[in-house]
């Protein structure tokens, strides 16, 4: 294959890597060996010549010695003509290492990554393989191929319009040999019940008439083998399908979670109680999918087996439970179509109450403060006896049916004993030969009254699904089938155009930016009167809202159609209200998990987060409770510029950074990301100090009603701000202080005017 005649990547004139400077030199002219590559190419299922490769290498590296990786191997993916595998570079610390295997650059050299174990990574080089922690490789520089994805045969089980559904059938049944497995147990295991009948029949036609013991230790001992085989069967069985429903719901609780951690934000339901209880409908969906569903197709086509056996021992008897078994089938429908309804009702009504759980569980001051502990016991009560109607009306409806499935059978028996005394005063049936016939008829309505249970348990799981179908209909940010951008330099520029923003179904315009540009080294201060827009505007450029209208651009391409983890490499978002985990102060300020302990000992000293460490016996391991009970609100702030720091990003989005702290700590946060924001870095911060601009800015915006009304120097806007003010609200009024009254203030808008989860 001759490679002269393909045409370069796209290069860049940006020759340095957007890592640490120190490592530019070393880190563009290092190679790319082939046989790391062509090992990378293997595990992700690439085939490749080795040939070719190793002659594309020398050439990538020969012609474009100076450009980044990612550029000498969008090269050898052109020259070799593979489709579908792209690369992008990205720091170790801002990489999600579930994508791995990938190449990192360690020690001087490219290797292979690979992630053997929770937190431990293997990497192979020229010299061998060697295992590291992950915090040791944070200085590492990755380049990640995104391959094609592999999409799955589309399933014969499927469901036309329910996503939820549709995910749960193909993963159970994803690999069909379990369910080969299944039905040939299930199959052996039917055939051995017609032993038993058997059994009885030659005891009494044969054994009790004679006394014939050496015929009945015969029998005896080959009830033993089936006996045993029956329960090595019945046991594999269960083996079979309760591995089939661990790893069901492995897969599709992981795919239900990752979908909802990709969700819109702005789009997410109102009640986040609701939310989870509508993910965890998931539980009895896959067990129902995982056995009851399974035992519903291949025991029920025995009853008629059995009916055969039957008409063949006992002539007559066979019509008996041929006439009974649709009736039990429409007893069953009739169950169902009523629970439907009242399913659904208390579905809905149990996903309020835990909504309505949740929301008290994490605002239990408020309520206690306000003494409103009786209102939402209230809400409580009113909800639960909903549901205790419901549960009551179902059960009594699903009582019936199992009471009269269960008549059927006493029915079923009757009408056969009474068929059977006729043919044996005819002389055409045995003593035997009836009792085998009653045997065989207890495996016929068994399974009958089986499906009648789980056509009712099919209901429950039938709304579950429902709830779980409406998560999964949310959109993402970012489409499943979208052709992702993968840029291989920073972004030196963000842009607004034509910008608007409001919330779903909701009237009011929280933004409006016609034009708007930040440039490589502005440093800008957001300024504006409460509900202004300007937390609004950082979420949209953080990529977390998505505008209603209009086009954000990271750098030269739009920032959604930009692959998430390119953008969480470049860009960092630090909210107005900071959520801890459940954990460690460690593990929270590290919510990546891949820094080292040297980088996170100097940003918390720079940030006086080892004093909150210092306080406590267990220091950096000081136990953390979910939503950072404990720390007090400034303590939260600092760990989460703590976690802003770390991932030192080229696009900072400070909202209200000191809004939370004393001034001792202000200066020191201050100094913290004057020391850290690199020259070519661009800054945004909200605030409703104009001190900070005065500090920090080189451009000042400010905001009223979602639409910038200014954009300038500090000392051309700052002047005519105050300027505006009125005189009541300035005297007396710090200049630093938050701006809470005069002209350019407006008045604060009441809830039920803004968007679900708005905050300002």
């Amino acid at each position: 294959m001759s490679l002269s005649s393909a045409p370069p990547a796209e290069t860049s004139t940006h020759s340095k890597s957007d890592q640490d400077p120190a490592l530019d030199a070393v880190f563009l002219k290092t190679p790319i060996p082939a046989p790391a590559l062509q090992r990378l190419l293997n595990l992700l299922h690439v085939s490749v010549e080795p040939g070719a490769l190793e002659q594309a290498c020398a050439q990538a590296q020969q012609q474009f010695e100076e450009e980044p990786p990612a550029q000498r191997i969008s090269f050898i993916f052109h020259a070799l003509q593979l489709k579908g595998v792209q690369p992008a570079q990205l720091r170790w610390s801002r990489f999600d290492q579930r994508r791995l295997p990938a190449l990192l650059f360690h020690n001087q050299e490219w290797q292979v990554a690979e992630r053997i174990a929770d937190g431990l990574i293997r990497l192979s080089g020229v010299e061998g393989s060697q295992e590291y922690q992950q915090e040791d490789l944070e200085e590492g520089i990755v380049l990640w191929l995104r391959t094609a994805p592999n999409h799955s045969e589309s399933s014969a089980f499927s469901f036309k319009d329910n996503i939820a559904a549709r995910l749960v059938w193909r993963e159970v049944f994803k690999t069909r040999r379990w369910l080969r497995d299944v039905v040939i147990a299930t199959v052996i295991i039917n055939f051995l019940a017609i032993a038993t009948s058997v059994f009885a029949m030659q005891v009494y036609d044969r054994v009790v008439p004679t006394l014939g013991y050496a015929t009945l230790y015969t029998l005896v001992m080959g009830m033993g083998v089936v006996i045993c085989l029956d329960w090595l069967l019945k046991t594999v069985r269960a083996r079979i399908l309760d591995s089939v429903a661990c790893a069901v719901d492995k897969s599709v609780s992981q795919q239900v979670f990752d979908h909802v951690m990709r969700l819109q934000l702005d789009t997410r339901p109102r009640s986040l109680g609701t939310l989870a209880a509508q993910v965890g409908g998931l539980d009895s969906v896959r067990q129902f999918f995982a056995s009851g569903v399974v035992f519903a197709l291949v025991d029920m086509p025995f009853a008629l087996m059995f009916i055969g056996f039957i008409a063949i021992i006992g002539g007559p008897i066979g019509w008996v439970y041929l006439i009974l078994l649709p009736v039990a089938g429409l007893l069953g429908w009739i169950t169902q179509k009523r629970l439907r309804r009242l399913m659904k009702e208390q579905m809905i009504r149990s996903n309020e109450r835990q909504g309505l759980l949740v929301d008290a569980i994490q605002g239990t001051e408020s309520i206690r403060a306000n003494n409103a502990s009786w209102r939402f016991g209230e809400q409580w009560s009113d909800i639960t006896n909903s549901i205790t109607g419901y549960n009551i009306q179902q059960k009594a409806i699903s009582n019936i049916a199992t009471v009269t499935t269960g008549s059927l059978s006493t029915i079923a028996y009757v009408s056969a004993i009474v068929v059977g005394v006729t043919q044996i005063e005819a002389g055409i049936l045995t003593m035997g030969a009836l009792i085998a016939c009653s045997i065989l008829g207890g495996r016929v309505i068994a399974p009958v009254a089986q499906s009648v249970q789980y056509l009712s348990q099919w209901q429950n799981v039938s709304q579950a699904l429902q709830m779980v179908n409406q998560v999964l209909q949310l959109p993402t940010e970012r489409h499943a089938d979208q052709n992702l951008l993968m840029p291989d330099q920073a972004p030196r520029s963000v842009d607004l155009e034509a910008v608007r923003f409001s919330y779903p179904n909701s009237p009011v315009q929280q933004l409006n930016v016609k034009q708007l540009s930040f440039k490589s080294g502005d440093r800008v201060v957001l300024l504006g009167p409460i509900g202004s827009g300007k937390s609004t505007l950082l979420k949209v450029l953080a990529g977390l809202y998505r505008p209603s209208e209009g086009r954000v651009r990271l750098g030269q391409a739009d920032l959604w159609e930009v692959d998430p983890h390119v953008v969480a490499n470049h860009v960092s978002y630090l909210p107005q209200s900071v959520h801890l985990f459940k954990g460690t102060l460690r593990s929270n300020l590290a919510l990546s998990g891949t820094v080292s302990d040297s980088h996170l000992l100097q940003v918390s000293k720079a940030l006086g987060i080892d004093r909150i460490a210092a306080d406590s016996p267990q220091s950096m391991e000081l136990a953390i409770s979910e939503g950072g009970e404990g720390l007090s609100g400034g303590q939260r702030q600092l760990v989460g510029l703590g976690r802003v720091l770390l991932a030192q990003p080229t696009i900072w989005l400070l909202d209200e950074p000191t809004a939370s702290l004393d001034t001792e700590s202000e200066k020191q946060v201050l100094d913290a990301i004057q020391a850290r924001v690199k020259p070519d870095d661009i800054l945004l911060i909200a605030t409703h100090r104009p001190v900070l601009a005065s500090r920090l800015a080189n451009r000042v915006i400010v905001m009223r009603r979602g639409e910038v009304v200014a954009d300038g120097k500090p000392e051309q806007v700052l002047p005519k701000m105050m300027a505006q003010r009125s005189p009541s609200s300035v005297a007396g009024h710090p200049v630093g202080a938050p701006m809470t009254g005069g002209a350019n203030v407006l008045p604060v808008r009441r809830d039920h005017q803004k968007g679900p989860g708005h905050v300002i």
